[in-house]
């Protein structure tokens, strides 16, 4: 057989794992339960970060939280009080814009926080160093805010805000949600302190990144583009040897114009080493691109259908 016959017999098979009996998905009512206990999980971790740490060390590191801690500091309002207030307008954006299914969980979500915010206002701060108040508070709020998106849900305030930047324009929820942080910060520097504001970006950092890696999680997988003249001999060595999955791209040579099939495979990135390997030995001679892959969804790897 030669090698363009034996080209067309190389299977298609998913660029994950390979023969993987596949996860049951969860019924609608499982997943919608999951939805609401990470929204309720996620909106106690901002609470608490807000009474232990921002709060007390007047930190206004973004949101609404940010705007009642800059009125607590002016007018001594209970922060929960004006985040109920705050909420009102932005809740009926929300329903307006990102639908009512939507609707039904920012309104959890903006009367809760605020709840959970008053029932924890006694607890007292462990640090009255700013810059430990600032990251850790930040590493909170990230935490809570990615387990609320996660649960395709919002605290209400400017999470909703976030939200309509990531639908409309599909912008990272990380990004959006410092954009609009960055002004509730700037107010802060003008009423309270330029130090309060210095601080309040340290926290604000934090909760951007952990946001994103909430999202995204810790692992990164890796996605390889190998372009051969044996596709044959690679493909049997990642399908077999390597027990990956992999997929059949069609190319062609930009200087000779011939075809050249591309094999796409994501591995994980302790078989990186493995792969190369793999493919050195099956053809010295192969072009290969590995990449970074932030999030991989499917069989073999992150399953994110529990939400």
């Amino acid at each position: 057989m030669s090698e363009n016959e034996m080209k067309s017999k190389i299977p298609y098979v998913p660029a994950g794992v390979l023969n993987k009996r596949a996860t049951p998905r969860f019924s609608p009512g499982i997943r919608t339960l999951f939805s609401y206990l990470a929204m309720l999980l996620g909106s106690f971790f901002i609470a608490i970060s807000f009474n232990l740490f921002l709060l007390p060390n007047r930190i206004a590191s973004g949101g609404v939280s940010g705007i009642s801690v800059i009125l607590n500091t002016l007018t001594h309002i209970t922060p929960a009080y004006t985040q109920w207030a705050l909420n009102i307008p932005l809740f009926l954006a929300g329903v307006l814009v990102l639908g009512k299914q939507f609707g039904v969980k920012t309104a959890v979500g903006s009367v809760v926080l605020p709840l959970f915010v008053l029932m924890t206002a006694h607890w007292h701060t462990p640090t009255n160093d700013p810059l430990l108040a600032a990251l850790y508070g930040g590493l909170g709020v990230g935490i809570g805010l990615g387990l609320v998106f996660r649960g395709r849900g919002s605290t209400g305030g400017l999470d909703v805000a976030a939200q309509i930047l990531h639908r409309v324009f599909g912008m990272r929820l990380g990004l959006a949600v410092a954009t609009l942080d960055g002004l509730v910060i700037l107010s802060a520097g003008l009423f309270i302190s330029l130090e309060n504001a210095l601080y309040a970006l340290i926290g604000l950092f934090a909760t951007s990144k952990t946001i994103d890696i909430i999202q995204t999680g810790f692992q990164t997988s890796k996605a390889a583009f190998i372009i051969s003249k044996h596709p044959t001999r690679v493909a049997d060595a990642i399908l077999h040897d390597l027990d990956r999955g992999l997929t059949k791209l069609q190319g062609v040579g930009g200087y000779t114009g011939d075809d050249r099939p591309v094999l796409l495979a994501v591995v994980g990135q302790n078989e990186v080493v493995r792969l190369k390997i793999l493919v050195r030995d099956a053809d010295p001679d192969a072009f290969v691109i590995i990449t970074n892959a932030a999030e991989v969804l499917g069989e073999g790897f992150h399953d994110e259908r529990l939400l």
